[in-house]
């Protein structure tokens, strides 16, 4: 058996039959994180930490101990406050320091009995989406380590696609946590804004910030969601026959390159034949609710939120050192602006959230109009781009800012504060295309619960090269 093939509900279900102990698990991870260190996917991992918290999680198995991930490792976004593990956001000016206290979903998690297995490198200040980082490398996708794992949280992705740690925490704003997971062919759940605790994170925007988990299939994502929102409602069955779904227009489906267009429409004809029954929900004002909204809410509140969290989480530097320090060309061209003539006025931040209020009821009239579940859609419009094209991709044949494209599909749903998810849909080219399900805000349960019944019916993804 090759631990490190297993997921979360493996494991558990592995632990509670004593078929291995979490020792055994840490030491085959260990083993594979060590050998594959060039994918670059962690930038903090304690071998022998990992070790002696797998030896308490054993002692506790055999007590009869049952915690719903006891003895499971997990590793978390470099922008997730552990003590003992140095907490950086991939930003210089943090970088090796140690945070005093625990995030509170940290806290969450250990209280679960999980492990913490390492810090997962990211997009610097989680302020892009290639993960080609500066200051800590580029984190590198197991399906091709020359191209992106996406991001921000693309060593989350990484981590998990190559078979280093069966789960991983990440944090979305505008895609952060999907994006990865579809880019390296992996399971994301971005849970209804609020919904899950933030203190201890390092944020952009508490309006637009959540974390989430990227595991390895449904029922994985479903175990670490009950614990980061404490609150494990179970997953009532569904069943596909009559269920009504969205196809979502325009913009989701247009401008698609050719092979994750086949890919994602391959996984709609699947739920065709199983009974769901997809409806076209136009959506003609979102686009411009969501352009209004985006920018001006994330960038503002950066200043503010980013420099509370320095202070109350005792980093030891103020927003002006940490913005100083910056070293992605790329971040430091949309942060530096922001501490002088660039700052986004209050007013502009007013009505952007004016405008994020138009977007979340454009949503919640479309879900009840149209009666659906859901809404369906490429996670992403291409597949992982090369890593270096940090400016412009090759999008339908055409170039287009690198950022845009990649989260042009979540972005909306981030924005609007509701829950999306991202299931494999296939390859294309070799590269995996994800499949992403938007949901009613408040519906995270039933999301998780429709993504497991359509999870069932689509193809099962190969392992990613380098888990093989």
């Amino acid at each position: 058996m090759n631990l490190t093939q297993l997921g979360v509900a493996d494991l558990r279900r592995g632990f509670q039959a004593r078929s291995f102990r979490s020792l055994d698990v840490a030491d085959a991870l260990i083993e594979r994180t060590q050998a594959h260190a060039a994918l670059n996917g962690y930038v903090a991992f304690d071998p022998e930490g990992l070790r002696a918290e797998a030896k308490a999680a054993d002692v506790r198995i055999a007590a009869g101990e049952d915690l719903p991930l006891l003895g499971v490792p997990v590793a978390l976004k470099d922008n997730i406050d552990a003590v003992a593990l140095p907490s950086s956001a991939g930003t210089r000016a943090l970088l090796g320091l140690h945070p005093p206290q625990d995030a509170e979903v940290v806290r969450r998690l250990r209280e679960a009995g999980a492990l913490i297995a390492g810090k997962a490198n990211m997009h610097e200040l989680a302020m892009g989406i290639t993960t080609n980082n500066s200051v800590t490398g580029a984190a590198r996708n197991p399906w091709d380590p020359t191209r992106i794992p996406g991001g921000s949280s693309g060593g989350s992705g990484v981590v998990v696609a190559a078979g280093l740690v069966p789960a991983a925490i990440g944090t979305d704003t505008g895609g952060s946590v999907r994006v990865p997971a579809a880019l390296c062919g992996v399971t994301g759940l971005r849970p209804t804004t609020g919904r899950v605790p933030g203190r201890g994170i390092a944020p952009i925007s508490l309006t637009r910030d959540t974390a989430g988990p990227i595991a390895r299939s449904v029922e994985d994502c479903a175990l670490l969601d009950g614990v980061l929102a404490g609150s494990a409602q179970p997953l009532a069955p569904v069943s596909l026959q009559d269920v009504r779904l969205g196809i979502p227009g325009p913009g989701f489906w247009e401008g698609v390159d050719s092979g994750v267009r086949e890919a994602a429409q391959g996984a709609v004809d699947r739920l065709r034949a199983a009974g769901a029954q997809l409806v076209e929900v136009p959506l003609p004002t979102l686009a411009g609710f969501n352009e209004a909204a985006g920018f001006p809410i994330a960038l503002y509140e950066f200043v503010r939120d980013m420099g509370d969290y320095l202070h109350y989480a005792q980093r030891g530097v103020d927003l002006r050192q940490l913005v100083e320090a910056i070293g992605s060309p790329d971040v430091a061209a949309i942060v530096r602006p922001l501490l002088g003539e660039g700052a986004v006025p209050k007013a502009a931040y007013q009505q952007a959230l004016q405008a994020r209020r138009a977007l979340q009821a454009v949503y919640a009239e479309a879900f009840a109009a149209h009666g659906v579940r859901a809404l369906l859609f490429p996670t992403t419009p291409l597949t992982a781009a090369p890593i270096g094209r940090d400016v412009t991709v090759l999008l339908d044949g055409q170039e287009h800012p690198t950022f845009a494209a990649f989260i042009r599909n979540t972005d909306p749903g981030s924005n609007a504060g509701i829950p999306g998810l991202t299931l494999p849909a296939g390859l294309a080219d070799g590269l995996p295309v994800g499949l992403a399900l938007d949901g009613p805000a408040g519906s995270d349960r039933g999301l998780l619960a429709l993504a497991a019944a359509i999870e069932a019916v689509l193809p099962a993804l190969p392992s990613a090269p380098w888990r093989r």
